[in-house]
């Protein structure tokens, strides 16, 4: 399965997860409106990662 994946695929994953998980620390920690916050980056960075797919596969 990673060998369908690109690098800039990893990063984005990588980048959602992790965000995903600062904000769930952030959200126990009692900060919830940064963790609102960086929760709805999520899936921002998804969305920005199917449209560098989506333009890669009109290149094609």
């Amino acid at each position: 399965m990673l060998k369908k994946l690109s690098k800039t695929d990893i990063i984005m994953l990588f980048l959602a997860f992790s965000c995903l998980i600062f904000s769930e620390i952030m959200w126990f920690r009692g900060e919830n409106e940064g963790a609102l916050f960086i929760g709805l980056w999520v899936p921002s960075i998804l969305c920005f990662a199917i449209y560098l797919k989506l333009l890669k596969i009109e290149k094609k």
